[in-house]
């Protein structure tokens, strides 16, 4: 609904209530009091139509879905207002005297207040349950907004995890790599110092056996 619609709607029903009790209070004065009780009502009926016309022309500009509900709800209020002005006629053009009065009331007056005054009490009921449908639908918005960037930092935070995750695997499988090196490096001087000792053990079983000859010959001689 649109929230333009519904500031004119709270204002019509806070004067159409206003208008009800001062009818009623209007129908049992006399003289000047009830002459500037009835230029009151006259102010408040002009700004009520005011109203009237304000909300007709947004909700005319609304989209036809919202429009259709719109429209149904300002003719209840137009409704509402013909009632109010038909009891400022009687109210004007009525006797006096407290006899005409009575008779006034005891014609439908009060009945038609009421009635008028039970209508007023169910718009303002539903402008109050739509208001508060409203804030619901804009809690519910805000709740899915909240989540929605929540999820979106959620997301953020895993892909950082495993943007880490994965350069540590190529840090590992580069550790690995080099573990691998190593190990054939320390193969390979593990072999070559095999082959030197028994380079060593060999030379050194020659340059015995050459000294022993050595000794032989010169015993022999």
């Amino acid at each position: 609904m649109s929230e333009v619609f519904e500031g004119y709607e709270r204002q019509y029903c806070e004067i159409s209530a206003s208008l009800s009790r001062k009818c009623s209070s209007a129908a049992v004065l006399d003289g000047e009091q009830k002459k500037q009780k009835v230029s009151e009502i006259k102010s408040g009926i002009d700004d009520a139509e005011a109203l009237i016309r304000k909300m007709d022309l947004e909700a005319r500009s609304l989209q036809p879905s919202v429009k259709a509900g719109l429209l149904a709800k300002l003719r209840e209020y137009k409704s509402d207002l013909n009632n109010l002005k038909s009891e400022l006629k009687r109210i004007s053009t009525s006797n006096p005297n407290q006899a005409a009065r009575e008779e006034l009331l005891e014609s439908g007056m009060a009945d038609t207040l009421a009635v008028s005054a039970d209508q007023r009490g169910r718009l303002l009921m539903s402008t109050e349950r739509l208001n508060q449908s409203s804030e619901r639908i804009k809690e519910s918005r805000r709740t899915m907004l909240e989540t929605e960037e929540l999820g979106v930092s959620i997301l953020q935070d895993l892909h950082q995890q495993r943007q880490s995750l994965l350069h540590a695997h190529s840090t590992l499988h580069g550790v690995d790599d080099n573990i691998g090196k190593s190990r054939k490096i320390l193969a390979a001087m593990s072999k070559r110092m095999d082959r030197n000792k028994w380079i060593i053990g060999g030379i050194i079983t020659v340059l015995v056996l050459a000294i022993i000859l050595i000794l032989y010959f010169k015993l022999v001689r």
